[in-house]
């Protein structure tokens, strides 16, 4: 992958997408987009945060990359305009990755000492305070430095978030303690206390570095999905042109063109089939394990497989028109949503700091004009415990403690969950979409009955010779039950004639002896007869949706198998516990419609639909949002990625492909439906946790901060000493892990 991704030129516009490094909020992303919108000549500007990317449509005539780079390097942030390849992009990545964990390590070592000596050993040594000050200002102008740089340029643009918290309240107290650490006779002239602050300094910056290295790491793996569905179309293409074979780029083919496919090939492109026929392994867009057959007519979509013999096709959509470019871009946009707590909380954060500015800097005056002998050192007490007091620490542990502990929650009860969002709104789900095959059902077709006709002695003789046909042909359902005769120990005896019947079965002569497997229609045609009792068990094995094989000798039936994908044992009480939770259950497949309905009625689903193909499922679940569902989706193959990316929380079964759990929001380890219900349930309880956290942060806030200005001195008396409102901080950051921990306890 370059740079710059796509670039479409529109009359006078251009439409370019490039990597953007520096992103550490949503607000960042909303710096970015409106700093970008202000530039002359750029018509809109969006940013893909999960994906660390912007779109800019702009006109080239009036402004050039290097002007939107200049831009918003102003504010801390860099647009990489340069040609990139995917592993150049990665390795960039990985060194920032890198760089955030030394530096997290390092302040946490230094913070660690620092901690030890202000809250414990507090003017028990002399050199106690240089100590502190030693350990502080590698802590703050070195593993903290972006804090600041980023805060300054937000800044020069009357813009705040949380880099711009940070810096205000650990710069304010270090300079404060550095005032107090080197001249200390000012405030004991004047018969106060120097206090320092240095161990509030060192460790919410490194409690904050932490949250920041954790929340990269995650967000560095969101683009996997993208590259393993781009790794599902081939690098070269054979195709015929001029009566001549060529190999060639995928790139290069063209609509109209000739391509060969030979057994085993991916499928480059969309096209009709004009010569040949094969078996195509379609799961990536139906979820159904059986290859479907394909001839002369029918459509094959890229990125599937073809199983057997070889085609030609004439490719029909190349490039970006093809459905598995459409599903790439859907998971693409699908991946730029922002968690919605989190955007609050730096919106508020955004009124917050030019709010308690104000408080400090009226504090201040206030002190000036209305106070006593020591109204200046009050002054600049009362000032100082403000910002000390207001520091966003509590504000900024409330939501990623929370998640924390409920991510953990989940891991031990094997509910592994990706990003914050997921959990933010898993909780709010109130419809629920399961995908069949794989879900529902096991996944992989296997013999499930076997019917003998009346009178049949040599029963295991017989079985053996079925066995030996079914071994020779290349049908899917055929290696079902070579594969079921396998696992037995059987063993292959080779027909002295064997021939395949498109579209009815197999023949095959043993000993002087014919013998016929496969559809009813086959035997009707060789005017084989079928009794009564063996006819019936195959009707009633069809209407729950299972595949009937016939066994037959030239002159009868002898037995009907039945091929069938198993419901897990655990679907009906998973589903059963969904609609205990308040979710409205409905199934998808790209089944037909007679199996859709069976399997929907075994497990308790009322709703359904069949015959979707992966535009389809998302098309029905962007349905339900249109009327007003929040919508769950759980699937676990490359087919359901649409859907998942689609749907406003998605969920992946452990045992699915590494798309399917790449795309979702959270995965099953156990792919148990019963975890469905326990994972909403979770995030019920996590959203909660983080309400009752922003909650008391604000409350916080609200009560400690006129207390720190001097509010009760008139009435009590009472002062707050910049030391309490140290403790006070730290005590507010204690209460809400305090209170994230109590999750741990909770029944999901």
């Amino acid at each position: 992958m370059e740079t710059v991704l796509e670039q479409k030129k529109d009359k006078h516009t251009k439409k370019a997408t490039f990597p953007v490094e520096g992103m550490t909020c949503a607000s960042c992303a909303s710096s970015i987009e409106s700093m970008l919108r202000t530039v002359e000549g750029v018509q809109e500007a969006n940013v893909n945060f999960a994906g660390k990317t912007v779109q800019v449509d702009f006109k080239p005539e009036q402004v050039k990359p290097e002007q939107l780079r200049d831009t918003l390097h102003e504010i801390g942030f860099e647009l990489l305009i340069d040609q990139h390849t995917e592993a150049e992009l990665e390795e960039r990545q990985a060194a920032a990755l890198a760089k955030l964990k030394t530096k997290t390590i390092a302040a946490a070592v230094l913070a660690f000492p620092v901690f030890v000596l202000g809250m414990f050993f507090h003017n028990a040594f002399s050199w106690g305070n240089w100590a502190m000050l030693a350990f502080t200002t590698p802590v703050l102008f070195w593993a903290g430095r972006h804090f600041f740089v980023n805060a300054w340029g937000q800044a020069k643009y009357m813009r705040a978030n949380m880099d711009t918290l940070v810096a205000l309240s650990t710069g304010i107290a270090f300079l404060f303690s550095v005032f107090n650490t080197v001249y200390p006779e000012f405030f004991l002239s004047r018969g106060l206390e120097p206090h320092v602050y240095y161990e509030a300094v060192a460790v919410i910056i490194a409690f904050i570095l932490l949250g920041k290295y954790l929340e990269e790491g995650a967000k560095s793996r969101s683009s996997a999905a993208i590259k393993k569905l781009m790794g599902l179309q081939p690098k070269t293409v054979r195709v015929l042109r001029g009566g001549t074979e060529a190999e060639i780029r995928i790139e290069e083919v063209q609509v109209g063109d000739r391509v060969l496919m030979l057994p085993g090939d991916r499928v480059p492109v969309d096209g009709e089939v004009v010569a040949g026929a094969s078996y195509v392994d379609e799961s990536m867009l139906s979820g159904e394990p059986l290859p479907v057959q394909k001839q002369a007519g029918d459509m094959l979509y890229a990125g599937t497989i073809n199983q057997k013999g070889s085609l030609q096709l004439i490719a029909r959509k190349t490039g970006g028109e093809t459905m598995l470019a459409h599903i790439i871009k859907m998971v693409q946009e699908a991946q730029g949503s922002k968690a919605p707590v989190q955007k609050l909380v730096d919106k508020i954060a955004g009124i917050f700091v030019p709010v308690v500015l104000g408080i400090a800097v009226l504090t201040f005056v206030a002190w000036l004009v209305l106070g006593g002998e020591a109204y200046l050192s009050q002054a600049l007490v009362s000032m100082i415990s403000v910002l000390v007091i207001a520091c966003p620490c509590a504000l900024g542990l409330a939501t990623p403690t929370a998640i924390m502990v409920g991510v953990g929650r989940g891991a031990e009860n094997g509910i592994l969950i990706k990003d914050a969002e997921s959990l933010e709104h898993a909780y709010k789900a109130n419809a629920i979409l399961l995908d069949k095959t794989g879900t529902i059902t096991v996944g992989k077709p296997s013999v499930t009955d076997v019917v003998w006709a009346e009178g049949i002695a040599n029963q295991q003789e017989l079985e053996r010779l079925f066995f030996s046909m079914e071994a020779k042909s290349e049908h899917p359902i055929a290696q079902a039950i070579y594969t079921y005769y396998k696992e037995q120990g059987m063993t292959v005896q080779e027909p002295a004639y064997f021939n395949s019947l498109t579209g009815l079965g197999i023949e095959a002569d043993f000993e002087g002896e014919k013998y016929l497997a496969g559809n009813e229609k086959l035997l009707r045609k060789e005017g084989v007869g079928i009794a009564e009792p063996l006819l019936e068990a195959a009707r009633q094995l069809q209407q729950n949706a299972k595949t009937a094989i016939f066994f037959a000798s030239k002159s009868q039936a002898l037995a009907v198998f039945a091929v069938s994908d198993p419901i897990k044992p655990a679907a009906a009480e998973g589903i059963a516990r969904m609609k205990e939770a308040g979710l409205e259950v409905y199934m998808l497949t790209g089944d037909n419609a007679q199996t859709a309905a069976a399997v929907a009625r075994q497990v308790g689903i009322t709703h359904y639909e069949a015959e979707l193909l992966p535009n389809d499922k998302a098309d029905f679940v962007k349905k339900l949002q249109a009327e007003g569902k929040v919508v769950a989706m759980v699937g676990d193959g490359i087919n359901d990625a649409q859907a998942l990316a689609t749907a406003d929380v998605s969920i992946a079964m452990g045992h699915g492909t590494d798309v399917a759990m790449d795309v979702a929001g959270i995965t099953l380890m156990r792919s148990d439906l019963v975890q469905v219900a326990a994972a909403v349930n979770l995030s019920r309880a996590t959203v909660q946790t983080i309400r009752q956290n922003l909650f008391w942060a604000f409350i916080y806030n609200v009560v400690c901060i006129p207390v720190a200005a001097g509010l009760l001195y008139p009435f009590t008396g009472f002062l707050l000493n910049p030391m309490v409102a140290g403790a006070a901080m730290a005590l507010s950051s204690v209460s809400v892990v305090s209170n994230s921990l109590r999750l741990r306890g909770k029944k999901i």
